[in-house]
């Protein structure tokens, strides 16, 4: 029996990580999965029974969660970045975001609702309608507005989880020039859809769009950091006009730039900025990917 039991284990859905692997297997890996995350440490007696309790619960939810656990002992630094005042201490990452958490020890009713929970927000699923959602990318591409929106919205009918529908609803309103309706839509998210990736990255194109308005020209900012290269905001300028004008890498250098130099410049404005990039560029862009990862050193260096 023990064997059998065994055998339905999938050793995939739970790990060990630490503080060099924590940007991979939490902020970016529930990207596509939900990660639950349990700090603990071996002189913790609750620990070891929530844990085994927890990793049990993920393991029946059968990969539409996943768990990582964290010694806080090795890993003194994430701790304190995450502020566990006590363990055992549990969080819940979708997107990159922690969304629900909780300390102490739980009834295994309690574990089996906050898993349970936790998958049922895990991403969408397209299903048959991805063919649907490619003509209506082909109508949009042509600028095929009225048609690609018509087609966007039947899509949303048919499946109101559709981040990516939404996303191409209010661009093809936007190219056809309904500007009221495409202000509506961003004041109106539905809250399925606020903390999905598409959305995400829309809402951080349009602000970034804002930021960027006025801003002088990329030889201008230059100069001014020639003359001193601890100017800030000059730098910070210079990179948002960057990214505006396609040049994202460059941009993503110069931000983390002055995070090295001051972080807390213009209460952390640069590390937010950075996320703004990020959140605009998608979480599997590999030059988000790279950012975070430079990023992460600095933070836990």
């Amino acid at each position: 029996m023990l064997e059998l039991k065994n055998k339905n284990i999938d050793n995939s859905l739970v790990k060990d990580v630490n503080e060099d692997t924590f940007m991979d297997d939490v902020i970016e890996a529930s990207k596509t999965t939900p990660i639950i995350v349990d700090f603990w440490a071996p002189w913790c007696g609750p620990c070891k029974t929530l844990g085994p309790a927890l990793e049990a619960e993920v393991q029946a939810a059968s990969g539409k969660v996943k768990m990582v656990k964290v010694d806080i002992d090795q890993n003194q630094t994430l701790a304190t970045q995450m502020r566990i005042q006590s363990i055992p201490a549990v969080f819940a990452f979708i997107d990159g975001q922690p969304i629900d958490g909780f300390m102490g020890a739980k009834s295994p009713s309690e574990l089996k609702e906050f898993v349970q929970k936790i998958a049922d927000q895990a991403g969408d699923d397209k299903g048959d309608l991805s063919e649907a959602i490619a003509v209506a990318d082909e109508m949009l591409a042509a600028k095929e507005y009225i048609d690609a929106a018509e087609t966007f919205a039947a899509i949303l009918d048919e499946d109101p989880k559709s981040a990516i529908a939404f996303v191409g609803l209010f661009n093809a309103q936007t190219g056809a020039g309904k500007v009221t309706e495409a202000n509506e839509m961003l004041e109106n998210i539905p809250a399925n859809l606020v903390n999905s990736p598409e959305v995400i990255a829309l809402r951080a194109q349009l602000e970034l769009s804002q930021q960027a308005a006025g801003l002088g020209e990329t030889s201008d900012l230059r100069s001014l950091l020639e003359n001193n290269e601890d100017n800030h905001q000059a730098r910070y300028d210079l990179a948002l006009a960057l990214f505006t004008a396609g040049d994202p890498k460059e941009a993503i250098q110069e931000l983390l730039t002055i995070f090295r130099k001051d972080r807390e410049w213009n209460e952390d404005a640069a590390r937010k900025q950075l996320f703004k990039f990020f959140d605009s560029l998608g979480g599997e862009d590999p030059i988000t990917l790279t950012g975070r990862r430079q990023l992460a050193s600095m933070l836990f260096a």
